[in-house]
């Protein structure tokens, strides 16, 4: 069981509020990601959860039990850090088995149980070598396995690929994906990186300044953004929030379009524009179009599109799918 709920949860250092109060539910076996700029709280929020922080109020519930008070070591949960924290000197066997030889478990449990993580994790060819002989993937597999074996009510990861590189980093979020599948276990993740979010969770959390602005499956924060905090975060290219004139008509004082739901002419549109840089990826096109009375607009189109620097078009936003904000921020 992974069953975390939050009440009127906050953190303060002196006269600096962190977090204000928040409430959260996390069902048993969801995968939650934690998502939002530098310095929003996310990070400080799984720590009170793991006990790594004391609350300055509010209670924490893993399984109907309150461990506010806990230490981190009794509530059953493992966490992966952006370091691996490996020992060097030890073979990836003994890592693994390391916080089970901690528990003092039976010789037999424990290598049963590392040689269960090695399989599960693709390392069982790598259990005599030592980390220094191993990639930065391998690495971080070894982190997980040292969790995997304390088989804990929820795992918490705290920007668990940031040190890879681009490729590595894409590999690792499919592995740590098919890994909650096969568990099924409850799975905290700390990212700021939204496409990490919308592509591994089932649960997205935005924090924004300590805030929750809203929690919701990536497809609803994707086509229903609550304000425009939301709107502009979630999604990549980043949806293009407009003032003036186009708004007014739209009864808003902001309306929202993301790249893909503007349609593109040479002869006739709702926006007269001027193709600035054009990216050409393949798939897709990443066109940064300077609209007449607007400013820069990205428009995404599928496949090669035959503009390039200089050209003028025309833009023609769907009006079913464009999003409008008051003047508070909130959806309309």
């Amino acid at each position: 069981m992974g069953n975390i709920t939050l009440k009127n949860v906050s953190k303060s250092f002196g006269a600096t509020i962190i977090i204000p109060n928040i409430d959260l539910v996390i069902e048993d076996g969801e995968f939650v990601v934690f998502v939002g700029p530098s310095g929003c709280g996310k990070s400080t929020l799984l720590r009170l959860i793991a006990g790594l922080e004391d609350t300055s109020s509010g209670t924490i519930n893993i399984d109907g039990r309150d461990v506010t008070s806990e230490a981190p070591g009794k509530r059953k949960l493992a966490m992966v850090f952006q370091s691996y924290a490996l020992y060097p000197h030890m073979t990836v066997a003994k890592n693994i088995a390391f916080p089970l030889k901690m528990a003092g478990e039976s010789k037999e449990a424990i290598e049963k149980k590392v040689a269960d993580a090695a399989r599960v994790l693709n390392l069982t060819n790598y259990l005599e070598r030592r980390p220094g002989q191993l990639s930065g993937g391998q690495r971080q597999r070894v982190a997980i396995g040292r969790a995997i074996v304390r088989q804990p009510s929820a795992f918490l990861f705290d920007e668990p690929l940031s040190n890879l590189d681009a490729a590595l980093r894409g590999t690792m979020r499919l592995e740590i994906s098919e890994l909650h599948h096969q568990l099924k276990t409850t799975m905290i993740y700390v990212t700021h990186d939204q496409v990490e979010a919308m592509t591994m969770a089932d649960k997205i959390v935005v924090l924004n300044a300590g805030n929750i602005e809203q929690v919701g499956s990536p497809m609803e924060l994707y086509k229903t953004p609550k304000n425009l905090f939301v709107a502009g975060f979630i999604g990549s290219p980043r949806m293009n929030l407009i003032e003036g004139a186009p708004a007014d008509k739209h009864g808003a004082k902001t309306i929202g379009i993301r790249p893909e739901h503007l349609g593109i002419s040479r002869s006739a549109g709702e926006w007269k524009g001027k193709v600035g840089v054009a990216e050409h990826l393949g798939s897709d096109t990443f066109l940064h179009v300077h609209a007449d009375g607007i400013g820069m607009v990205t428009v995404r189109a599928e496949g090669d599109v035959g503009v390039s620097h200089g050209d003028d078009i025309y833009l023609t936003p769907d009006a079913a799918k464009l999003h409008r904000f008051g003047a508070d921020g909130q959806a309309i």
